[in-house]
């Protein structure tokens, strides 16, 4: 018995993640009529309340202005945290220490406290109301964790490494894109998917920092959907599984670098 404990650990858990999705994908399914659908399969699947959330809520606009600010933000975070977290860790800063330190300052820092100076600093700016205005403090707001991700796994290669590069006249950029990157793809990957997926998932800044409801992402036009079909539970759960749905796909498609970039942090 004891030996079946992992595997029913395992099973658990993941009915514990399953049945959520599948309630919701069940009473997505349901007559709009139904105010109060369970888990049992609809007898007549409604596949339209898919078309009439899409619809009504404007997913289309919302759906692309959420991929735009996503793939605005995951490139330009990835170079700046690879470059930052080489820097810290191989190459002889001075206060490289005291630096990442002050960096890491910022995991703590919720961003909600800093919503109102980000307003004020983007309508200056003239970037109030366009995708650009949630791109940017996203950027700043991600660095932290992906300076101190990059960091690890540069710091836990073999210095013999860098120094065989450095042996043979390889330069610092040199040895950061022939020798190290080659190593980092499995944490490259899995930093841009967390990167995605909490630039996709971004609420409260696309709500306060855009007024265009059409340029928002979709998670914040989930929130407007939800004020006005609150008590329609089936079109409201249709709508959740179109916003989660990209973010399903991409971890599908990515798992395997995904769950080795995670396993390979976890060992180091």
């Amino acid at each position: 018995m004891t030996r079946h404990l992992p595997r029913l650990a395992l099973l658990a858990a993941a009915a514990s993640v399953l049945l959520p999705f599948l309630a919701i994908f069940s009473a997505a399914l349901q007559p709009q009529s139904n105010l109060s659908p369970g888990l049992d399969w609809p007898s007549d699947p409604q596949w339209g309340n898919f078309a009439d959330a899409w619809t009504t809520a404007g997913f289309g606009a919302l759906l692309k202005s959420g991929a735009l600010i996503a793939l605005g933000v995951v490139p330009l975070a990835l170079i700046l945290a690879t470059l930052a977290g080489y820097g810290l860790s191989t190459l002889q800063v001075r206060g490289r220490g005291a630096l990442f330190a002050f960096l890491m300052l910022g995991m703590a820092l919720p961003y909600e406290a800093i919503v109102i100076p980000l307003y004020y600093e983007m309508r200056d700016l003239g970037l109030l109301n366009t995708q650009w205005a949630v791109i940017l403090p996203l950027i700043g707001l991600f660095m932290p964790f992906g300076v101190f991700w990059m960091r690890t796994h540069f710091a836990s290669l073999p210095k013999e490494l860098t120094e065989a590069a450095s042996v043979d006249g390889a330069g610092s950029w040199r040895t950061l894109t022939r020798v190290l990157l080659p190593t980092a793809v499995p944490a490259l990957t899995t930093l841009a998917l967390l990167y995605f997926m909490w630039a996709w998932n971004q609420f409260l800044l696309a709500l306060v920092l855009i007024q265009d409801p059409a340029k928002r992402t979709a998670p914040a036009g989930l929130g407007k959907f939800v004020q006005q079909f609150g008590q329609n539970i089936p079109l409201l759960s249709a709508g959740t599984l179109i916003v989660i749905a990209p973010i399903v796909v991409l971890y599908l498609f990515f798992q395997r670098h995904f769950i080795k970039g995670i396993l390979q942090g976890a060992v180091k």
